[in-house]
């Protein structure tokens, strides 16, 4: 099980949580993409390998956005912004 520690709440079972995507992944302008670009953009998520920064939802707590680092080859959490605490 992962642990995650939500900067609000303290560390608490990745069951409580909803993955909300890489940060910097930005939205395109729907009329500036074909459909299938626009399907790509909603279902394919990137699987980088290594330390990756990630937004997570609190969604079984807080209800607070926060942002980790994690390693996607060990799933550890490598970090944590401090501006967050």
């Amino acid at each position: 099980m992962l642990l995650i520690n939500c900067p609000f709440c303290s560390e608490r079972s990745e069951t409580e949580f909803v993955y909300g995507g890489p940060v910097g992944s930005k939205r395109p302008e729907p009329s500036n993409v074909t459909d299938t670009e626009w399907v790509d953009h909603l279902t394919m998520v990137p699987n980088p390998i290594g330390p990756v920064e990630e937004k997570w939802f609190h969604a079984r707590g807080c209800g607070e956005w926060f942002t980790i680092w994690r390693n996607t080859m060990t799933h550890e959490i490598v970090g944590q912004p401090d501006d967050q605490k």
